[in-house]
């Protein structure tokens, strides 16, 4: 790029056959043909400099991108299927939460409260949960560093239960529950975890998460609604493997 060749570097050097078979020199033309070297090494050395600079340029704007626009993320485990599966990659969209609040139905990354992973709920562990009684409706107000992803199932206000792997949701300011319209869950099979069907309300600024493999999903029901301030962005397109690219 920018390296021009040197035609004609050597014009007028060289040789002369002489009358007795000697050479002479041209010395009108002595010193021009070493010129263009200079101007070859500084084009190099040019090009190089302008290939550095337009590297550090794009390793910096997707570093930009990543941090604050979209960010790309590999799911951990087989808690979002049939959606998601274990191993795909989803891209999350990181500027919408500046403009904009999330909402239901979306896949969202977020990090869970401290103790999500042991199913702490609250501040402090309950030690049993009572399946078949209320999903956790605490939140210990510490947040962890991980990264979770799950589908936001109800809002700031709402109420909910949840019975055979189904989410039913009163809106807030309403008393009448209605089942999600959820063909993107794998259905339950019967497991306990499936049913806490004693109604709670989501507090403001929270949002109660679960995974569509509702059966094999470590989710809200165990530890509680998130803070609109943890959630990361929702997750709009999946690019890996080939066979499952796409929006969703």
């Amino acid at each position: 790029m920018g390296v021009r060749s040197a035609k004609g570097s050597a014009k007028g050097v060289g040789a002369a056959n002489s009358a007795d078979g000697g050479t002479t020199t041209r010395a009108s033309a002595v010193g021009k043909g070493p010129a263009p070297a200079p101007k070859r090494a500084k084009s190099t050395t040019s090009s190089l400099v302008e290939l550095v600079v337009i590297i550090a340029i794009a390793v910096l704007l997707a570093i930009g991108i990543q941090a604050f626009i979209i960010k790309p993320y590999r799911i951990p485990s087989g808690s979002m299927e049939p959606t998601l599966i274990k191993g795909q990659r989803v891209l999350v969209d990181r500027i919408g939460m500046d403009f904009g609040k999330p909402h239901v139905g979306e896949i969202a990354v977020f990090h869970p409260p401290e103790g999500a992973e042991n199913e702490q709920c609250g501040p402090v562990a309950r030690t049993t949960i009572t399946f078949g009684g209320a999903p956790c409706d605490q939140t210990n107000p510490q947040e962890a560093s991980v990264n979770f992803i799950k589908r936001i199932v109800a809002g700031p206000g709402d109420s909910l239960y949840v019975k055979e792997g189904h989410v039913y949701r009163a809106a807030a300011g309403t008393n009448r529950f209605v089942r999600e319209s959820d063909p993107y869950i794998k259905p339950c099979g019967g497991v306990q975890e499936c049913n806490f069907t004693t109604p709670i309300k989501i507090p403001a600024g929270h949002w109660f998460m679960m995974g569509d493999n509702r059966g094999e999903s470590d989710d809200s029901r165990f530890w509680g609604p998130v803070p609109t301030s943890w959630i990361i962005g929702d997750a709009f397109a999946t690019y890996w493997p080939p066979d499952r690219i796409g929006t969703l």
